[in-house]
């Protein structure tokens, strides 16, 4: 339950943003359904990997060109 609602939080904080690109949310998604996974379900992994995701989509977005 924990993970559902930072992984709702994380995706509305991105999408208020306005600027996610495909590639930052695919990476914001998958990082924290990782986060999520090696944390047992808690909230800062969760959040942790969304951060990191996100910067990795970002990374690539930036990269790609």
């Amino acid at each position: 339950m924990k993970s559902s609602i930072a992984i709702a939080l994380v995706a509305s904080l991105v999408g208020l943003a306005g600027c996610a690109t495909k590639s930052e949310t695919i990476g914001t998604a998958s990082g924290a359904a990782l986060g999520a996974a090696v944390s047992n379900g808690g909230t800062v992994g969760t959040l942790g990997g969304a951060m990191v995701g996100y910067g990795m989509g970002r990374a690539y977005e930036d990269h790609h060109r």
